[in-house]
């Protein structure tokens, strides 16, 4: 992340006079209030990035700055003309393109080395960057005699190029004086541009930030340019109806409004330019008619995370309108494919990458809504957001406990172990469920590892079943408490936690705070173990009925086993006949699936071809082989359509893999009935 010009002015300006006040500056560098608020929250954006303290502003308009800020600055102020003398090849790289794109004449080789003031062979080495960069857009660079260098390609990809480097250059010092230079855009354009803006937002009520405005009449000047020199874009997939009632669309017309030679589609585009990019100055919340599911796919969103990270998020509303402002935007980007603008990948430290995960878990709701995953780029945004809110309210959760699930016994099994640990242990974070190959290679941070294997780790370790009863539940949450706390769960005194907490605190209602605190500790006792035998939608038996039984002495192979068992489902259109392909890619030398002596549940991903939730059983005499260690007898298919309707027939279905008389009443059973009864038994829990 780079200062733009104005705040590395201020910047410097604080290092160097500290004493200065508010007013002094805004009066100085001729700003407004609103000018400097936005420069010092980009200063303190930045600080955090270099893992430095944030400059802090008093009632009275004076700030305080931390020694490290100067230490670190001033070693570094006797380089930074230095810097300022040579263009890096990145620089070069950019204000090539910006040439490139920008040029009203033919554009040959001297031009570059006139420009860049370097040799031809450096230009050359230049160009290569150069198509690299455009690789990423599906663009070519290409030089002919009779029109010197150009790029090729759609102009949608070079308008998404365009932005970019627009955007980039004018990060850099001295970024307006060169694109003004290289486009050959005169003051007199940009101040028509700037007046236009301003009169929009006058008239429709809007307000946009300061990056924008700064950036805003570069790059209608240059898509302007281009669509008058024919460069136009082609039909895209933009819904007219989509974009045409939004304020930015009246924004469009009003700044084009004696323009009337820019088509329809050219409207759209310069429309999702401004939506992308453009930020709301706004006290209030307010719903949006263009995305009205937008706000309530925020708060569950919201809502998801702090079950997750086991937060409770202080000034909510405030935070759903922060997130809100820059979510708005980023749903035009992620629907449109142009987050290339957006660069933070290096930006979070060590506690922020398990906060991202969380937060990537999270989004579900936002990647429902939009139809397409959220690209990690707008998540590392959300996640700066969010900790930065937790650290204002002085939350961290570096100081809870994060727990991972290592499960060899496949995907289901594995979900199932680590939603319910998750309930019996509310107050810890857990990370993720990992197969034992994923937890060897595992680089988040984490406390205590949950496991029905012993596994090696320097870390604390509880062996768990696959599948806990409720006295089994019991007891692991009594270990776990005295091993992490020294103190079992039952044994909490209420009276003793109120005098902890009135050591540090003021206790309004000391009645009712001693209710709620038994209520929590009876909750830890029992309640966790309650949730989890909650009345569930699908039993065993609902899902798999006798008709998709099937009864073989043996098959071929593995590969048979698995057609031959979800043909049920294929035959009830549950299934797609490009499931039990993924089931067989999936398996191949995978034995994660096998959960108990001669039985397999294999599956894919819903994605690859479930239409409906469903079980389907085969039953082998003889064993079929599976990897050279396993001869499986029974195989049960299974078809997930999210992660919650079949888990309770899963329960059942654990249970029955655990009883070894039953197993092998299936297996020597002639009559689909007579299995059918033994499931059916099952299902009563």
């Amino acid at each position: 992340m780079s200062l733009d010009e104005r705040s590395k002015r201020i910047l410097d300006e604080l290092v160097s006079n500290p004493s200065i006040t508010s007013l002094a500056i805004e009066k100085k560098y001729n700003l407004t209030r609103r000018q400097l608020g936005y420069s010092f929250n980009k200063i303190n954006e930045w600080l955090m990035v270099e893992n430095l303290p944030v400059i802090e502003r008093t009632r009275k308009g004076h700030f305080i700055i931390d020694q490290s800020v100067f230490t670190k600055l001033c070693c570094e102020e006797e380089s930074t003309p230095l810097k300022l003398t040579a263009l890096t090849e990145s620089q070069r790289v950019d204000l090539i393109i910006m040439m490139l794109l920008s040029s009203k004449e033919e554009l040959s080789l001297n031009h570059f080395t006139s420009e860049l003031d370097v040799s031809k062979n450096t230009v050359l080495s230049d160009l290569k960057q150069v198509q690299k960069q455009l690789d990423e857009y599906r663009l070519l660079i290409r030089y002919s005699r009779a029109s010197g260098y150009l790029i090729e390609g759609k102009e949608f990809q070079i308008r998404k190029l365009l932005i970019t480097i627009t955007y980039q250059l004018l990060q850099v010092h001295g970024g307006q004086k060169r694109i003004r230079q290289l486009a050959n855009i005169d003051t007199e354009e940009i101040n028509e541009f700037n007046q236009r803006i301003e009169n929009v937002e006058s008239k429709l009520n809007l307000k946009f930030t300061d990056e924008k405005l700064d950036t805003m009449p570069y790059i209608l000047i240059l898509i302007l340019r281009r669509i008058q020199q024919g460069n136009e874009v082609d039909s895209f997939s933009i819904e007219y109806e989509e974009l045409s009632d939004t304020k930015e669309y009246l924004a469009t017309e009003e700044i084009f409004h004696d323009a009337r030679q820019i088509p329809v589609v050219e409207r759209l585009f310069i429309t999702l330019h401004l939506l992308t990019t453009n930020v709301y100055w706004s006290e209030y919340l307010t719903n949006d008619d263009a995305i009205p599911e937008l706000i309530p796919a925020i708060d569950d969103m919201l809502r998801l995370f702090e079950k997750s990270a086991c937060i409770y998020l202080q000034d909510r509303q405030q935070l759903m309108n922060k997130l809100f402002q820059h979510i708005k935007p980023a749903y035009y980007r992620i629907k449109y494919q142009l987050t290339e603008t957006m660069d933070v990948q290096d930006s979070l430290n060590k506690e922020f990458k398990e906060l991202h995960h969380l937060v990537k878990r999270s989004t579900g709701p936002l990647q429902d809504l939009i139809g397409m995953a959220i690209p990690e780029s707008e998540t590392i945004y959300i996640t700066m957001l969010i900790g930065g809110w937790m650290t204002r309210q002085g939350d961290s959760i570096e100081e809870k406990i994060k727990a991972v699930v290592v499960c060899p016994q496949g995907v289901s099994v594995s979900r199932l172990m680590f939603n319910e640990l998750r309930e019996l242990f509310p107050g810890f974070i857990f990370l993720d469920s990992l197969s034992v190959r994923e937890f060897l290679n595992y680089n988040l941070d984490y406390d205590i590892v949950f496991s029905p294997t012993s596994l090696e780790t320097d870390k604390k370790m509880f062996i768990s079943s696959a599948f806990l009863a409720e006295d089994e539940k019991y007891r692991l949450r009594k270990q776990v408490m005295l091993e992490l706390h020294g103190y079992i769960p039952k044994d909490m005194n209420v009276n003793h936690l109120i005098d902890i907490i009135r050591n540090h605190a003021v206790i309004e209602n000391e009645k009712s705070l001693a209710e709620d605190l038994q209520t929590y500790i009876d909750r830890d006792e029992e309640s966790s173990v309650k949730q989890s035998v909650k009345k569930r939608d699908m039993n065993i038996n609902d899902l798999i009925p006798q008709r998709h039984i099937t009864v073989r002495n043996s098959v071929a192979s593995w590969e048979e086993a698995l057609r031959v068992s979800a043909q049920p489902l294929i035959d009830k259109g549950k299934i797609e006949a490009e499931y039990v392909e993924a089931m067989i890619h999936r398996t191949v030398e995978d034995p994660y699936i096998v959960i108990g002596p001669n039985i397999a549940i294999p599956h894919a991903a819903p994605e690859e071809g479930v239409n409906e939730v469903g079980m389907s059983l085969l039953r082998l005499k003889e064993g079929v082989d599976f990897t050279g260690d396993y001869q499986i007898n029974l195989i049960i298919v299974i078809a997930a359509v999210d992660k919650q309707q079949h888990i309770h027939a899963l329960m059942q279905l654990m249970k029955l893999a655990g009883s070894e008389e039953d197993r092998n009443r299936i297996i020597s059973s002639n009559s689909v009935k007579e299995i059918y009864k033994i499931i059916k038994s099952y299902s009563m829990d």
